[in-house]
């Protein structure tokens, strides 16, 4: 089948569905626009006015924009907009503050934080020594006083904090104090965050970390790729690092989407919208709870929220898979002390990003708690589905994904 065609088919398949995927987001036309454009023909290795090729004129003005961007939306000193994407400027970071085989304290991947956070099939647990902290057990919340003690214990050179999987506020100045108790750096990964510190709905880490890395899609509604903010003295590391560190020429394209996010971020608009974002994330965990379900950590205070499914007779990948049936689109998701595997997990991770953009408030986001307890309590009542999957199209076609 051509690929044209496929790509019609997308489209169709995510304007016929809702995404409550916390990590999936619409990009706007004009950011689209700017990454399928003739700037993807143009090498531009190196940084703006010290590049290795010539005809760099106009490629160095729209990197420093999307810079400038950076550095006034998150209020910091440096940025660097040329990681290609999350996974790879984790590891530019840890390629500019550690040794091979230094020790990192991150969290750990079955408790919210990430594949590149040193999990067992990374690449970043293979070169560095990472040991990992975890949420409490009886309240799901981080433990600082836990994650103060292994510092200690174990001395890293690096303290991670940041997860993908967490819905509760994350304490960074708490995470400050502990690594400057301890001689670590700090790095904060907000990849999943970054729309809602922009837009001031959750604290912000940069006066804290030494350095902070955010995907730009996700909450802040970018193209696919990130950026690096740091403090001044850590620039040239951390640029040296990206660059030629762990990647070569930079996707001019994509670093003009970001720009136009960045600077969309800053706009009244995408504050209101980053306030609906959490309104909807605290209604759907506050309806599902009414509902019987159990949300990890009580609740939340993002864009996201898990449902541990254990007390029902569905798994997560079975309920990932029937909630696809009826036009919701969820990713299967392990819950804090799970006792399944990743491919067949206990609970699903749901997220608002997506369908708020559609312009979902409270009243629809109301609709879709029920539809989803439904699903989960009913998973082979045929009724039960067909009635959901009529309600959902009606919401689709009545909120149709931004053009």
């Amino acid at each position: 089948m051509e690929i044209k065609k496929l790509v019609k088919l997308e489209a169709i398949r995510e304007q016929d569905t809702l995404s409550l995927i916390a990590s999936e987001n619409y990009a706007s036309k004009e950011i689209r626009e700017v990454v399928g454009s003739v700037l993807m023909n143009k090498y531009a290795e190196g940084y703006p006015n010290k590049r290795y090729y010539g005809g760099n004129e106009v490629v160095d003005k729209i990197e420093q924009e999307a810079i400038k961007a950076a550095k006034e939306l998150f209020g910091a000193e440096h940025a660097n907009v040329q990681s290609y994407s999350g996974t790879p400027a984790n590891l530019a970071v840890y390629n500019a503050l550690l040794n091979l085989g230094d020790t990192v304290l991150a969290m750990g991947l079955a408790h919210g934080g990430h594949l590149s956070h040193g999990h067992k099939v990374s690449f970043s647990s293979k070169a560095y020594k990472f040991v990992h902290y975890g949420v409490n057990s009886e309240t799901g919340l981080l433990d600082y006083a836990e994650i103060r003690k292994m510092a200690r214990i174990f001395k890293p050179k690096l303290i991670v904090c940041g997860a993908t999987a967490y819905s509760r506020t994350i304490n960074f100045q708490e995470f400050s104090k502990i690594a400057r108790a301890t001689g670590a750096y700090l790095l904060a990964d907000i990849s999943h965050i970054a729309g809602l510190v922009a837009a001031g709905e959750h604290p912000s880490p940069v006066k804290y970390a030494d350095v902070v890395m955010t995907t730009t899609h996700k909450t802040l509604r970018g193209p696919r790729g990130a950026i690096i903010l740091c403090k001044k003295e850590l620039a040239e590391k951390i640029d040296k690092a990206v660059f030629p560190g762990i990647q070569g020429g930079p996707h001019i394209n994509t670093i003009a989407g970001k720009a136009i996010c960045l600077q969309d971020a800053q706009t009244t608009s995408f504050k209101k919208y980053a306030k609906q974002v959490v309104k909807n994330a605290k209604t759907l965990a506050s309806e599902l709870q009414k509902s019987g379900l159990k949300v990890c950590g009580g609740g939340t205070d993002n864009h996201l929220l898990l449902v541990d499914l254990s007390n029902l007779s569905i798994t997560g990948k079975e309920a990932e898979a029937t909630l696809e049936q009826v036009g919701i689109i969820v990713n299967k998701n392990m819950i804090p002390g799970d006792v399944r595997s990743p491919l067949d997990p206990s609970g699903i991770r749901l997220g608002t990003p997506a369908i708020t953009t559609r312009g979902m408030k409270e009243p629809e986001i109301k609709i879709l708690a029920e539809i989803i307890a439904g699903v989960l309590k009913n998973p082979q009542n045929k009724t039960v589905l067909l009635e959901a999957a009529k309600i959902v199209k009606k919401l689709c076609r009545k909120f149709p994904v931004p053009k």
